[in-house]
């Protein structure tokens, strides 16, 4: 992984080595309980684009990490990446049928199998972090457990889900809207970000521009996300189009119309940028992934 590697090659490389990690580490079928374990796997395995591993690589690198250093944090991300997506897609909360171009886990198993894989990516990747990371010191270890923690939680995503369930048929002002996608979506992101630099033993400046990079990163990623929900269609986003439109979600462009939700991922993918000033080459990976995040069609 050099920096002078073309960011799709660098990406491609990133996904390889995060799956083939996540596949040592999720429990064989060969273990009771295999159905479990099964649709632990189909969750996870199920062709994402690992943005999120992708950003832990990309900062761990920027920060002149070897991947080794990074593997456990990508794979711990990427498993509570893929819970929350199935937990989101059950019937109480967006109750979905489609994930990425195939059934939703409690579609192709059922509800109460989907909650239980969900539980237990969750702990897998908390045990990740714990555990398998002897080539860092205890109290990095630690740090970074509590970092993916409070990401995930109340404080984080799940308070991020809560706010957006909420928020249906209500009128959010811009700051509303921002504060509930820094919660449920860019927590997660600043935390990939973070954890690739805590890994690579990164000073508190470093950290510091990393996490401003990752809050514009997180909430561009939404935004492009409101503007695909509006302009792709279900083949290419592998998800159904037009859901939170139909379900009365506030969105970017519901509240800034379609152009000024354009306007507004490009101010944040200036501002990414700006964040990165300070560093040389070996974050060019981070910006490119900034400008796929705003460019993307999926």
């Amino acid at each position: 992984m050099q920096t002078d590697t073309g960011f799709s090659d660098f990406s491609s490389q990133c996904i390889s080595r995060v799956e083939q990690a996540l596949e040592k580490q999720l429990p064989s079928t060969a273990i009771e309980p295999a159905r479990l374990h099964e649709a632990m796997r189909y969750a996870t395995f199920n062709g994402g684009k690992r943005v999120r591993p992708i950003l832990v690589y990309a900062s761990g690198l920027a920060c002149q990490s070897a991947p080794e250093r990074l593997d456990m944090a990508a794979c711990a991300v990427e498993l509570i990446h893929s819970y929350s997506l199935v937990h989101d897609d059950l019937p109480a909360m967006d109750n979905d049928d489609l994930r990425r171009g195939k059934p939703t886990c409690h579609r192709a198993y059922d509800e109460a199998t989907a909650i239980l894989v969900g539980d237990a990516l969750q702990s897998l990747a908390f045990r990740l972090l714990a555990e398998t990371q002897a080539e860092l010191a205890a109290d990095t270890r630690l740090q970074m457990v509590s970092l993916l923690a409070t990401a995930s939680g109340s404080r984080g995503m799940a308070g991020g889900q809560a706010m957006d369930i909420d928020a249906v048929d209500r009128d959010l002002s811009l700051p509303e809207l921002e504060i509930m996608h820094i919660h449920k979506t860019g927590a997660l992101i600043r935390a990939s970000v973070q954890l690739g630099a805590l890994a690579a033993g990164a000073g508190e400046q470093q950290l510091r521009l990393l996490r401003r990079y990752a809050t514009a990163v997180g909430l561009a990623f939404q935004v492009q996300d409101d503007i695909l929900d509006i302009t792709g269609d279900t083949d290419t986003l592998g998800k159904t189009q037009g859901k939170d439109a139909a379900a009365n979600k506030p969105t970017y462009p519901g509240l800034l119309g379609l152009d000024g939700a354009r306007q507004k991922a490009q101010e944040l993918l200036d501002e990414a940028l700006d964040a990165l000033v300070d560093f040389g080459a070996e974050a060019d990976q981070l910006r490119h992934l900034a400008r796929y995040v705003v460019q993307r069609v999926h």
